[in-house]
This record gives structure tokens, C-alpha cells and sequence, in this order.
């Protein structure tokens, strides 16, 4: 019997939402809702932040009314994962060869230190061109503006993805607050960017490189996950 998969989740540590005096972070149901449906499908998840130590949680993603979101409930009640988030180790200490994928969860926080962090870019560009899933939300590809193929080319060039739009943006107040525009960035990039309507469900698979446009995307992308590295498993059982 094979073993599970294994899945790295790696999450911003970046709290402060630009000069704005407002906190930011991880937007939590990006990352519990992948991170549960990942675990209840028997995969193996281990949770990874870009500094290590305590992952930051916008606010507003546990106030109100997100706490009625299913995962972020289940979240406020398990204390075990709550220990792992203030306790991870930082995305430097992660070993690409011991997982099949890698989830970068969004949040605005990940708009300040996902492009400029080294360590994020070899991680997506090593992983794809070992043939490892690279899935990501909302804001989070904003984890793949600086990584490159082995040709130099951006690994979006060309592909189709998706991501927090411009329009979003907008709704939510901060056009003028984040360091770039993740749509137009993706853009100029040479990807082949597309959406649907505000605040709606939508993700694209293009190979290995699942990417999902906002957090009511999370659980199409964690879906599309599981079935590409069971399709994966599948396919090597038969060969």
C-alpha cells in the first residue's frame, strides 16, 4: 500500500497591511478549508510559514460572519492546529524532495513578502520542474511573480491562471494600499490571467500549477489538488 501524500502548506508572516496601520496575514479560511479537505482526504499536510514562528490572521477573517465559514469554525475549536500555527518552522527548513505538493494559502500579508523571499521562488520553480503540484489562492500567487523556469522565462508566462482580481481589489478598498496589482502583475508576467465575476468560486488547473481566484475559490483548489495527485498515484500504480 502506498504511502499518503504529503503536502507542504506554506503561509505569510507578514502582519501589517502596508502603511494603513491595520493588521493583515493569512486570510484563515484560505487556510483551513485546503487544510482540512487535504487531511479528511487522507493526505499528510505539514504547515510552513516564510519567517517560521506565529503565522498572523487577518482579523477580519475571524470576525462576524467568516466564523460561520465550516473550516474556520472547525479551526476555533482545535487547539492542536492552533499550537502548529503559532509554532512552524520557516519555509528555509523545508525539504521539497519529501512532499507532492505545495500549498501557498493568500491573505494580503503574502502581497509584501511572498515576491521578495527567495526561498518561495526556488520552492515554486524547483517544484515545477520536478513535476510537484504547485497550488495557490487569492492572493497567494502572489508567490509565483519571481520564479523562474531554468530558461529564465517567469513560470507564468504562458500559462493560464488566476488570482485575486483588480476588480476585487477595488471592492475591497485597497487598490491603493498593496504594493501592486496581483491581476495586472500576473499580466505583465506573459500569463494568460482570467476571472469570473467578484467574490465568486473559480480555479484553473494548467499542469502542475493549480491557482484559484479568491477565498471562496479554497475549496476548488484543494479539490483539484486531491484529484491531480490521485490522478498522479494512479498513474504510476498502472505503469
Amino acid at each position: 500500500m502506498a504511502d499518503p501524500k504529503k503536502v507542504a502548506i506554506i503561509v505569510t508572516s507578514h502582519a501589517s497591511m502596508g502603511d494603513t496601520g491595520e493588521k493583515t496575514g493569512v486570510w484563515l479560511e484560505e487556510f483551513t478549508t485546503p487544510y482540512y479537505h487535504l487531511r479528511d482526504a487522507g493526505l499528510t499536510v505539514d504547515v510552513f510559514s516564510v519567517a517560521g514562528g506565529d503565522i498572523p490572521i487577518d482579523p477580519r477573517s475571524v470576525e462576524g460572519d467568516a466564523q460561520k465559514e465550516e473550516s474556520v469554525a472547525r479551526y476555533l475549536k482545535d487547539e492542536r492546529l492552533q499550537t502548529t500555527v503559532k509554532t512552524t518552522p520557516s519555509v528555509d527548513q523545508i525539504d521539497l524532495d519529501g512532499y507532492d505538493a505545495v500549498f501557498f494559502p493568500g491573505g494580503h500579508g503574502t502581497m509584501w513578502d511572498y515576491p521578495p523571499n527567495g526561498a518561495i521562488a526556488e520552492v515554486v520553480s524547483q517544484g515545477l520542474d520536478a513535476g510537484k503540484i504547485i497550488a495557490t489562492v487569492c492572493h497567494g500567487p502572489a508567490c509565483l511573480v519571481n520564479a523562474k523556469t531554468k530558461a529564465g522565462a517567469p513560470v507564468v508566462k504562458g500559462r493560464r491562471v488566476t488570482g485575486f482580481s483588480n476588480s476585487e481589489e477595488k471592492a475591497a478598498g485597497l487598490t491603493d494600499v498593496v504594493p501592486f496589482l496581483l491581476e495586472t502583475k500576473l499580466r505583465e508576467l506573459g500569463a494568460m490571467y482570467e476571472s469570473v465575476d467578484d467574490f465568486q468560486p473559480f480555479a484553473i488547473r494548467d499542469g502542475d500549477l493549480i491557482t484559484g481566484q479568491n477565498p471562496a475559490s479554497a475549496k476548488k483548489v484543494a479539490d483539484s489538488l486531491i484529484e491531480a495527485l490521485t490522478h498522479s498515484a494512479k498513474r504510476r500504480e498502472v505503469a
